[in-house]
């Protein structure tokens, strides 16, 4: 079974919800990326971003972070060789891609799936991949459900959001606010219907992001969403701590501890 999927059943299973957190592939470097990785024992899934130079759903922390993960060498492909490196360190946490279709196509579908099914990449998120374009990659990824891809919907999607969700997998990521991410929690104003009904049409967990800094933030849905994704808020920590690891390991212990006592 996928580990995204068996690990949220687990979740499930006990009560709890989620904590999910998003870092750059490459900053500062491959290296820094594993051990940040590994020093989140109590994350329960990792987003791992490939930079790329145009992230237009990005704001400016993690377009910097592209930015400067790019001029340090990143690239797709030492992403791919990080995952082999966690992978053959028994890093078995679920982790996510979060990339640009871009990105993909430079490499082309085919080989892009083969290499995350060889790496351990359990999922794919691809903002810009609309629901109409996502026929290749889904044939690609069709026959096994090693890298599963995850569906996005925002406060604009309603009337298409059970097209969308049909027949989605893992989790879906709920947009939280209008714009780019790294809103300071200025969530969308009506954020409780559109998390509701995004509960009441998915059957699988619904995961809120964008602008999330702490449990807090998210305690007035926490009756309706299965867990949380902190992103940019986590790469400033990051950069704050000269991207440390045992800094990492303090605020996703207590997110995640103080997420599941609101």
């Amino acid at each position: 079974m996928n580990r995204i999927v068996s690990h949220l059943n687990k979740l499930t299973e006990k009560g709890e919800k989620a904590f999910i957190t998003y870092i750059t592939a490459g900053l500062p470097d491959m290296d820094t990326t594993a051990g940040l990785i590994k020093a989140q024992e109590k994350t329960d899934i990792i987003e791992l971003g490939i930079p790329f130079s145009d992230p237009t759903a990005d704001g400016p922390v993690i377009q910097q972070a592209s930015y400067e993960a790019i001029l340090a060498g990143a690239t797709l492909s030492k992403a791919f060789d990080l995952m082999k490196k966690l992978r053959a360190d028994k890093v078995e946490k679920p982790i996510v891609f979060m990339l640009y279709y871009n990105t993909i196509a430079g490499m082309g579908v085919k080989e892009f799936v083969e290499q995350c099914h060889e790496c351990g990449v359990d999922g794919l998120i691809v903002p810009d991949l609309p629901l109409e374009e996502q026929e290749p990659l889904k044939g690609a990824l069709s026959g096994d459900d090693a890298t599963i891809l995850i569906q996005l919907v925002s406060p604009v999607s309603k009337d298409r959001i059970p097209e969308i969700l049909k027949d989605a997998q893992g989790f879906v990521y709920c947009v939280s606010s209008m714009g780019v991410t790294g809103q300071a929690a200025d969530f969308h104003k009506e954020v409780i219907s559109y998390l509701s009904y995004v509960k009441e049409v998915s059957k699988i967990p619904v995961m809120m992001g964008f602008g999330i800094r702490t449990a807090e933030d998210v305690r007035p849905m926490k009756d309706i969403i299965d867990g949380a994704i902190v992103g940019s808020y986590f790469i400033t920590l990051m950069r704050e701590s000269g991207f440390d690891g045992a800094r990492a390991k303090e605020y996703t212990t207590r997110f995640k501890e103080e997420l599941n006592s609101l």
